[in-house]
């Protein structure tokens, strides 16, 4: 492949990218059993442990004896869930499967949320059949957003659960698509930019965003498809447990916490090499680029890596 990263060469990208990822999930597998966990980590549990339902009781449902949850939106109503804990830096990760066919309108959003709504988000924006689902990713900080970033995914993410994380920690926040990073919110507060460090909680979502998810607002959700549904299983966190100004998380310690140590400062190579690669190739949209609604490139965009 001409002017492909080293990387790459021999392999076409979909196929380099999902043979990646499943070699990093190998890894991060032996790390986990020696990497020693803070005292208030949480581990992998039944999705229905760790969770409540925020809204519409009825189009919530478990599967798989409690251990995946259905959301579901119709013409009455969405639905969602959050996470019982707050938590303050760490790694967060959800498999996720979403609806398949004709989705136009909808949105799934899995999210990360503070009480004064400052937010990482996933939002995957229905399609209309047989085109792609577009995942926007977007900060809000301080209750500003605009800071949208798209991009196709190299998979269908309604055939199977794929699994997106967070990494959140002092020095920058990455986003990842099975163990693939496809965007990086770097903490700039030198440049005056906010950045994220009050204790948020996980939710995830699903509901009618017709009015601007699908092609702008021009493809609508036909309602004869209802009702559409998203699964959840394997909400995994290892991650400080907010308990308030006292907790390990805001101590001084927590720079000891294995999120915060020098190898997730920032990418490694490779994983630098896999962000070159998603940005160059399957990102649609990125807020740093659009000149139009920008004329003045906001501070961070020269300092996201």
């Amino acid at each position: 492949m001409v002017g492909s990263p080293p990387f790459m060469r021999g392999f076409s990208m979909r196929e380099e990218l999902l043979r990646l990822s499943c070699t990093i999930i190998s890894l991060l597998a032996m790390v986990a059993i020696v990497l020693p966990f803070c005292a208030s980590s949480v581990l992998a549990a039944d999705i229905e442990d760790q969770t409540y339902i925020t809204w519409s009781q009825d189009h919530v449902k478990m599967l798989d004896a409690e251990k995946a949850i259905q959301i579901t939106l119709d013409s009455a109503s969405g639905s969602g869930f959050a996470s019982n804990q707050k938590f303050l830096y760490g790694s967060i990760s959800m498999e996720i499967k979403l609806m398949a066919g004709d989705s136009a309108g909808t949105v799934t959003a899995y999210y990360l949320s503070s009480e004064i709504n400052d937010e990482f988000d996933f939002e995957f924006l229905g399609n209309v059949s047989g085109q792609p689902y577009l995942l926007q990713t977007n900060v809000y900080s301080n209750g500003t957003s605009g800071r949208e970033h798209r991009v196709n995914l190299w998979f269908d993410p309604a055939a199977d659960y794929h699994t997106y994380s967070f990494l959140w920690n002092k020095y920058h926040t990455v986003f990842f698509a099975d163990s693939i990073p496809i965007r990086i919110f770097a903490n700039n507060q030198a440049l005056g930019v906010p950045y994220i460090s009050r204790p948020m909680r996980v939710y995830a979502s699903l509901w009618n965003g017709e009015y601007w998810a699908t092609r702008f607002g021009q493809d609508k959700i036909n309602w004869t498809h209802a009702p559409f549904v998203a699964s959840f299983r394997n909400f995994t966190v290892d991650a400080c447990i907010w308990q308030g100004q006292d907790s390990e998380c805001s101590a001084s310690t927590s720079s000891n916490l294995w999120w915060e140590k020098t190898g997730y400062q920032a990418l490694s190579s490779e994983q630098a090499s896999m962000f070159e690669t998603v940005q160059n190739e399957y990102t649609v949209y990125d807020y740093c680029k659009d000149v139009k609604r920008y004329p003045i490139q906001p501070a961070e965009c020269s300092h996201e890596v």
